[in-house]
């Protein structure tokens, strides 16, 4: 598997299987991202929930335009919102991309504040043949799959969370490894505040990708 970042939450996730072919899933091209634009020959874009930084609106139409083979999935509230062909994936809910296995699991976003609605957020598990759980995009959310996952995108700071409780989530998770997402909202001079409590205060390999360039797992 190769993932590559493209800032915040937008994450490119490369499988190849036993054939040589490639099958890529794009996850949550939103506003705090960068270069996704460019990107051609997907085999899936997957929005967890409605936020302008998970989902940019504007910039979405171009990405579908070079795409267009691309399956379209997303939490239920912002299927709707989007519109065909994009499809509502609820908790639970199972389907196939490419070679892989797709898994709608959570279903809301963390809490922001007690005054202000909770909406729809999916996370996603991704299996291939080697694990049922390879990779783990949360969105913006705390859900513990209750299973083994191997990388887990790890929200390192948001509005909605303390960094002990980011500490805690990877804690409680407790994946062979991890990389930091959602990171778009705290200056880069200040990340490495929150790298180092991840890092430090958990026992996965913790690994910080080097923006729009792929990294093996």
């Amino acid at each position: 598997m190769q993932l590559t970042h493209f800032g915040h939450s937008c994450l490119l996730a490369r499988f190849r299987d036993d054939s040589g072919s490639d099958t890529t899933v794009l996850f949550d091209p939103g506003t705090f991202s960068h270069g996704f634009e460019g990107i051609t020959g997907l085999s899936a874009i997957l929005v967890t929930h409605q936020h302008p930084d998970h989902a940019d609106v504007a910039r979405l139409p171009a990405l579908l335009a070079a795409n267009p083979q691309a399956a379209l999935y997303a939490d239920p509230q912002t299927a709707a919102q989007l519109g065909e062909p994009w499809t509502a994936v609820h908790a639970g809910d199972g389907f196939n991309v490419g070679h892989l296995s797709v898994r709608g699991v959570g279903g809301r976003h963390a809490v922001i504040h007690p005054e202000i609605p909770v909406i729809d957020n999916i996370s996603y598990l991704i299996g291939d043949g080697e694990h049922a759980a390879r990779l783990m995009h949360p969105g913006d959310a705390l859900f513990e799959p209750g299973e083994p996952v191997d990388v887990l995108a790890a929200p390192a700071a948001a509005p909605w969370m303390r960094i002990s409780e980011a500490v805690d989530y990877l804690r409680a998770v407790a994946p062979a490894r991890a990389v930091p997402i959602h990171q778009g909202i705290v200056d880069p001079a200040a990340r490495g505040i929150y790298y180092g409590r991840l890092t430090e205060m958990t026992d996965t390999d913790f690994q910080v990708l080097d923006p729009e360039n792929g990294t093996e797992f």
